[in-house]
C-alpha cells in the first residue's frame, strides 16, 4: 500500500491519527448500516416472492373468468357491462424512510363503500364467471400496489446497498491501510531523528569532555 505524500512531523502524525479514527468510526457505522439494508432488503424478497405468486394465482383466475365470460355472452353485451364503471378508484403516493433510503408507499381509495359498486352492470344478462372476474380483480389491487411497493422499494434498497459496500470496501482497502501505513512511516522516520539527534548529542558531549580532560591537563 502506497503511503500518502505528507511530511514527518508530530503534527502531521496527530492530524493522521485523528483522522484514522474517524476512518474507523465511520466504517464501523457504515458496515452496520449495510448489515441492517441487508436484512430489510431480504425480508422485502420474501415479502415480494410471495405477492407475487399470489398476485400472478389469482390474475390467471381473472383470465380463466374473463375467457369462460367472453364464450357464453356476446361481445356487445360484455363490452357493454363494462364500459361505464360505477365506482372510482384514487391513488395516493408517499415516501417513507429506511435507513436513509426514500421508499415509495402506495396506498388507494375507493369512491363508495359498498362493495356492489364494483359492478358497474346488472346481473340479468351477465354471467357468473363475469362476477368473478371482477370480484377477483377488486381483490387483487390492494395486492398489486404493495407488490410495486414492496420491488420499488428493494431495488432502492439494492442501489443503497451496493453504493454502501463500495465505501465499506475504499475505507477498509485503501484508506485505513494507507492511513496506518503513513502512520507508520512517520513514527519510523521521527524514531530516526530522534536516534539521530541522541547520538549528535552523546558526540558533542563526548566532544565537550574530551576538551574539558586537556584543558584540565594543561
Amino acid at each position: 500500500m502506497a503511503i500518502m505524500r505528507v511530511n514527518p512531523t508530530r503534527m502531521e502524525l496527530t492530524r493522521l491519527k485523528k483522522r484514522l479514527r474517524v476512518a474507523r468510526r465511520g466504517h464501523k457505522l457504515l458496515k452496520d448500516k449495510r448489515d441492517e439494508l441487508m436484512k430489510k432488503f431480504l425480508e422485502m424478497v420474501r415479502e415480494n416472492k410471495e405477492l407475487r405468486e399470489k398476485v400472478e394465482d389469482m390474475l390467471i383466475r381473472v383470465h380463466t373468468d374473463f375467457l369462460i365470460a367472453r364464450a357464453v355472452m356476446s361481445s356487445e353485451i360484455l363490452e357493454g357491462a363494462l364500459m361505464f364503471p360505477k365506482q372510482r378508484v384514487e391513488l395516493e403516493v408517499s415516501t417513507a424512510n429506511i435507513m436513509s433510503v426514500d421508499v415509495p408507499v402506495l396506498d388507494f381509495k375507493t369512491s363508495g363503500t359498498d362493495d356492489g359498486e364494483i359492478y358497474p352492470y346488472g346481473f340479468a344478462a351477465t354471467s357468473g364467471e363475469l362476477d368473478g372476474a371482477v370480484g377477483t380483480l377488486a381483490k387483487v389491487l390492494p395486492f398489486m400496489l404493495r407488490l410495486a411497493q414492496v420491488e420499488k422499494s428493494a431495488q432502492l434498497l439494492a442501489e443503497e446497498i451496493e453504493k454502501t459496500r463500495r465505501r465499506v470496501n475504499a475505507l477498509e482497502y485503501v484508506l485505513i491501510p494507507q492511513l496506518t501505513d503513513t502512520i507508520k512511516y512517520i513514527t519510523m522516520k521521527l524514531d530516526e531523528n530522534e536516534r539521530g539527534n541522541l547520538t549528535r548529542l552523546m558526540k558533542v558531549k563526548d566532544m565537550m569532555l574530551e576538551q574539558a580532560h586537556k584543558a584540565m591537563n594543561r
